[in-house]
Order: C-alpha cells, then structure tokens, then sequence
C-alpha cells in the first residue's frame, strides 16, 4: 500500500510539473509574439539615427586593412536590435510561423510572416504566402513588384526578420513593409562614399554568400576575407553554395538548396563560380545586415582555401597543398 500511494504521488507531481511547464512555456510564447507586434508599432514611429556601416575592403587597392569598431558596430547596432534573429522571441515567432493557433493567439486578424537569412526569392514568396494563403499568381506578383522596385535587382532585397501583416494582405502591401525595413536597415546605412569603394550590389552578392556559407558572425568576416582574397587575384570562387543556387532553381528540384555532386561544377551557368571568376550576376539569397557588414569588413587572411568540419569547426589554407593536407587528416581524403 505505501508503494502504491508512492506511485499516485510521483504521478500527481510529475502532472502538476507538466501542467506548469506548459503555463510557463504558452506564457512565453505570447510573450514572443507581443514584443513583435510592439516592434512593428515602434518601427513606424522610428526616428533614431542611423549610423552607417563602417568599411575596411578597398578593392581598388586589394588591402584588407582591419577596423576595430566592426564588432562594437555588430554588437550595438545590429545584434541587439529589436528585430535581430538573435533575439529570442524573433526565433520562437520564426519557429512558430506556420502553425495557425500560434497566429491567433495574440490577434485573429494580424499574421506574422518570417524571412530567415539565407533564403532565396521563391523560398519566401512560398512561406509568405502559405502562411497568407496567396495564390500562384500572387506570389509570382510579389516577386516581379520587389525585384523592379527600386534599387532594381534579383535577390537581395527581400529583408529577412519578422513581419507583422494584415491576414488579408496582398503581395503589395507585404513588398511595402519589406521595403521599408530594407531601406531602414541597409540603403541607410550604405551612404554614397561607401558605395563608391564597393557598389552595393557587389556587397549584397558577397553578403549572400556569406549567408550560405557561413556559420555565425565572425566566420562570415572570416570567410569574406577568403572571398576577398580570390576576387584580388582573379581566381574563381568555387562555392558550392553557386552551385545550390543553380540546382534549386530548377522547377522539378524538390529542395531550394540541394547537395551538390562533384560532376555539378561543370554546369553550364553565369552562376557557376567554378568555372567563372569574379562574382556570379545576382545575389544567390537575401542576407542580412549582418551579412552585409562581413562582407564590407572581412578579417585579414593570407588564406584562399577553406573547409567546414563537425560541430561549425573552420579551416583555411594559404595554399591548395595545405588544404588538401588538413582534409586528409580530418576526413582522411583530399578534395
């Protein structure tokens, strides 16, 4: 009998955790969808001064010269922003998005839409129009009305963050609030002096390579010095992530970034930066300002070779001999 009552007790307690947990956890994520609709309604008042993106690249001279304010810049500007995806309530409305009851838990006529770094046009005229139930058409619509707009370009400008829309919103109204936060979070921040050492398309380019290529922050500087270091040379960049790009654009494709055979670098593309050098016509995706900034300010490196290994570990390599040599003795073959 003592063992019984043990047993009724454990279960007692182990449900009045569950239930508290749940409490707790619906409590938070309400909590993540108020900040973002506070943000929405902050950002239309918005009148704080921009500070524009510092700059330490200069291809006409082909130096990397480092800047000690780049982090504190990261940091104060972008990292603690309201709408940073590092903050936590913007990763749980990111993960939430889709589902219907978490929409409606805090207003049955708003909708919050999410574009992740990293995304492509297509990936989110889809989500974006899942989550608003557009037809085909609106979302070929959406596409053509934010590539025209001006700076006019495909890929690039499709703002990631959180988007705070009316249910019932069509493509124009959403390319509107996108816009906005474009302008807001890069076009300010890109004054003319800067766009004269690296034109803005050639940034948003880089930077979306980053956004694939990349694992956090400071591997993005990492990797944009690599970046850097193979534009002032003239060698081809040979980024997988081109080749994701041409692969998913590909309408019976059933992934927007597929995995990339060894015989897909010879693909016949202006997007295929094993056989072109130089960057490839267009950004491969819509970075973030985070991005942007990497690619502006890359860390200084002799290195031209580069690999991931398991848990975001990074390896560069002066020479091709040394990269093929630490592949070897991380995976046991070369590359």
């Amino acid at each position: 009998m003592p063992a019984k009552k043990q047993i009724i007790k454990s279960i007692i307690a182990l449900t009045v955790s569950l239930a508290i947990a749940c409490v707790i956890a619906f409590v938070f994520i309400l909590e993540s969808k108020d900040l973002i609709f506070s943000f929405a309604v902050n950002m239309q008042n918005q009148t704080e001064k921009i500070e524009p993106f510092p700059i330490s690249v200069n291809p006409e001279t082909k130096t990397i010269v480092e800047n000690n304010t780049v982090d504190f810049y990261y940091q104060n500007s972008l990292a603690s922003a309201p709408n940073s995806s590092n903050n936590w309530w913007n990763k749980v409305a990111a993960f939430f998005a889709d589902e219907t009851w978490y929409q409606n838990l805090a207003s049955p006529v708003s909708r919050i839409v999410v574009i992740w770094p990293g995304e492509r046009k297509e990936e989110i005229a889809k989500n974006i129009g899942d989550i608003l139930h557009w037809t085909k058409q609106d979302r070929i619509d959406f596409q053509e009305i934010i590539d025209t707009s001006e700076p006019a370009m495909n890929e690039g400008k499709y703002f990631p963050g959180q988007y705070v829309a009316h249910r019932g919103a069509t493509p124009r109204e959403v390319k509107l609030l996108i816009e906005k936060e474009f302008t807001e979070e890069i076009l300010k921040r890109y004054p003319p002096e800067i766009s004269a050492q690296v034109p803005l398309n050639d940034a948003l380019i880089i930077a979306s390579l980053l956004e694939r290529e990349a694992s956090d922050f400071n591997n993005m500087r990492e990797i944009s010095g690599v970046i850097w270091n193979r534009l002032f040379i003239d060698m081809p960049l040979q980024l997988d992530a081109t080749l994701q790009y041409i692969k998913g654009g590909n309408p019976y494709e059933p992934k927007w970034w597929p995995a990339v055979n060894p015989q897909d670098k010879f693909i016949k593309s202006d997007y295929n930066t094993y056989k072109n050098s130089g960057l490839p016509p267009t950004p491969i995706a819509n970075p973030s300002a985070d991005a942007v900034l990497a690619a502006l300010n890359p860390i200084a490196t002799d290195c031209l070779f580069y690999f991931h290994s398991s848990r975001n570990g990074y390896h560069c390599s002066k020479t091709y001999q040394e990269h093929v040599s630490k592949l070897h003795s991380i995976y046991g073959r070369g590359s």
